[in-house]
């Protein structure tokens, strides 16, 4: 069995060829974009949150199918949805489709079990 070696990577390129664009990283000088960077940094963590627990939610509503608490696992997870939709964490749609989707599933292995 013969090993693999990995690519050789830009070995006939100097390291700056691509440019300052990306061997730089720029920091605002302005004061109202550093309040607006700091700004994006709470929202995008708080929306990251927010989007992994639809996904547990969502995971623990397939999971309860069949259960004593299957309708209240539902309803956690399609009111956490729509708790996402009202705070703009994801689109109205998105989360129509994810309900939908949701839903599917659920029939599914509610007509299989």
């Amino acid at each position: 069995m013969e090993t693999l070696e990995p690519p050789l990577l830009a070995l006939c390129s100097p390291p700056d060829s691509f440019g300052a664009l990306i061997t730089r990283f720029f920091v605002a000088n302005i004061k109202s974009q550093i309040k607006r960077n700091k700004q994006n940094v709470v929202a995008r963590d708080r929306n990251k949150a927010v989007k992994s627990e639809l996904r547990t939610r969502t995971k623990n509503a397939v999971a309860a199918v069949g259960t004593e608490n299957e309708e209240a696992a539902l309803r956690s997870a399609i009111k956490r949805i729509d708790m996402a939709a009202a705070k703009k964490v994801i689109h109205k749609n998105q989360a129509a489709n994810k309900k939908s989707g949701l839903m599917r599933r659920i029939n599914a292995l509610r007509s299989n079990a």
